[in-house]
């Protein structure tokens, strides 16, 4: 790494990012080295690795949820400052090719280009989106009327007014600010959405209800402009107070990008080139929220209210899930902590956690005594914990459930994306491709401990879980560095439990036209 010598400006641009030069250099070996893979053992299943809740604990689950909700130690928590860019992959397609292309000529692409088809699609049924009268407002502004231009198949014009400053500029927001579903009194955006979530499971008994939204600082006035138009609707429609709350991704979790050859990336000016350091930064987010119990979501899986009954059931399933485990724990590590070294106690806790935590120490381990029976659980048990809901597999993308053997020899359980498998080396793609669920981002964490403190988050997080990735900036290629994903790598020392949640609380808005989906449709 001493090859890498930075200039006092290099330095001076380094330091006011709140990044020092140790932490640069450590990234730049990390792109020499390049990403390391885990090691899959086998795929999650029901009995193993993964509870299905019975009918018979539903009342219990949700008394536990309804405790906690009472006492203020809720918070929903929403990763929202991504770019929604790439819902509109397809439409940009068109916009931004140099010829005209007129809806006739697409339609005859149709069968060779896949964007193609998604474009057809969307102009067909373009009336059935929730943003359709906004996009008919703004061209009318205009002095167009969008049923002529569509009849004659203009369909540039219309995406220009969708996608870009001179209208919606759809393409230019991030999704939480984008109309997803149409009711009788208006469209409603995905962020209202989760509001209207978050009143149903997350309101104390003083009438309070917390969300936190991670955004970008480029669009904060536009989101406390949205907030400040529809929170009111929504506390008086529900008889509450919401506290939402708003954080930006730290600037010093940003990671130089390099070239091609490892070597730092400068722009025109000579200056280095940071990138933001992906979804994974957002633990620092999510460890400076003040909430015993976090909700975590993604702001893109929402449905109309037709639809939400069975998500706050679930919800309200993973956090009693989550409870009652805790509550477990908590008992257990209050007893070691007086020096319980009883051999029936450590038997028993010892138990409980290879057979409801699914915690299995390193082969080899030497935890014969009573001693060191204490200190292994005391150590294992106080610890975050998250509880996280896995859907059975319908061909989704995303990552799963499994069983990882790490280097010491333990072995524990991860949520797995695609690019931390080595798809190369022996088994390991037949382990991947055996997998039963994956994983839609709906997670309750536990961050305090057993003595009511709060669990430092970076801490417990596999430093080396890092994805390398390649990205163009002003034409050139350049390779970026994202840290451990936030419920990938960041929350891999937790004690993690998956819990079988049923596909209808997967509804994810990939593309614009998954809102043409019947879950999405009022």
């Amino acid at each position: 790494m001493d090859k890498y010598v930075f200039a006092e400006s290099d330095v001076i641009q380094i330091n006011a990012r709140g990044i020092t030069v140790e932490e640069v250099l450590n990234h730049l070996e990390m792109f020499r080295k390049g990403h390391s893979y885990l090691t899959l053992e086998r795929a999650c299943t029901i009995g193993d690795g993964i509870v299905r809740v019975e009918e018979s604990e539903i009342d219990e689950l949700h008394t536990e949820h309804q405790r906690a909700a009472d006492r203020g130690s809720l918070l929903k928590f929403v990763p929202a400052s991504g770019a929604a860019s790439r819902m509109f992959k397809a439409l940009l397609w068109v916009l931004n090719r140099k010829e005209e292309l007129d809806l006739q000529t697409i339609t005859r692409t149709a069968g060779r280009e896949p964007e193609a088809q998604e474009v057809v699609r969307f102009a067909q049924e373009l009336r059935h989106f929730a943003f359709f009268a906004d996009l008919e407002g703004v061209m009318k502004r205009d002095g167009m009327r969008i049923d002529n231009i569509a009849e004659k198949g203009q369909l540039r014009r219309i995406l220009k007014y969708l996608l870009t400053e001179r209208g919606l500029n759809y393409a230019g927001l991030p999704k939480g600010l984008l109309a997803f579903h149409q009711y009788p009194e208006g469209p409603r955006t995905a962020f209202e959405e989760h509001l209207v979530e978050t009143a149903h499971y997350i309101t104390d008994a003083e009438g309070i209800a917390r969300i936190h939204l991670t955004v970008s600082p480029e669009h904060r006035k536009e989101f406390e402009r949205l907030i400040e138009k529809t929170k009111p609707i929504y506390e008086k429609k529900y008889n509450l107070r919401f506290k939402i709350t708003l954080s930006f991704q730290n600037q010093a979790t940003d990671i130089i990008a390099v070239d091609m050859n490892n070597a730092p990336l400068r722009d025109q000016d000579g200056r280095l080139v940071f990138r933001p350091g992906g979804h994974g930064a957002l633990i620092e987010n999510l460890n400076e929220t003040e909430a015993d119990i976090i909700y975590i979501k993604n702001i893109d899986n929402v449905v109309p209210d037709r639809l939400k009954p069975e998500t706050y059931i679930w919800k309200k399933n993973l956090g009693g899930y989550l409870l009652k485990t805790q509550k477990r724990i908590f008992n257990y590590l209050q007893r070691l902590d007086q020096g319980g070294e009883d051999r029936g106690l450590l038997e028993e806790i010892l138990t409980f956690a290879r057979e409801k935590l699914y915690i299995i120490p390193p082969e080899g381990k030497r935890i014969a005594s009573p001693e060191e029976k204490r200190a292994f659980l005391f150590a294992t048990l106080n610890r975050p914990i998250r509880v996280c809901g896995m859907v059975p597999n319908a061909g989704e993308p995303g990552g799963g459930p499994f069983w990882v053997r790490g280097n010491d020899g333990s072995l524990s359980l991860q949520i797995v994306e695609s690019a931390q498998v080595d798809t190369s080396k022996s088994g390991q793609k037949q382990i991947w491709q055996r997998a039963t669920h994956f994983n839609p981002v709906d997670i309750v964490c536990g961050v305090y401990d057993f003595r009511g403190s709060k669990f430092d988050l970076k801490h417990y997080i596999d430093q080396k879980a890092v994805f390398i990735a390649r990205k163009s900036k002003d034409g050139r290629e350049l390779k970026a560095l994202e840290l451990p994903g936030l419920w990938n790598g960041a929350m891999a020392d937790w004690i993690t439990l998956f819990v079988e949640v049923p596909i209808i609380t997967f509804n994810p808005v990939k593309t614009v036209n998954d809102l043409l989906r019947a879950e999405h449709q009022s």
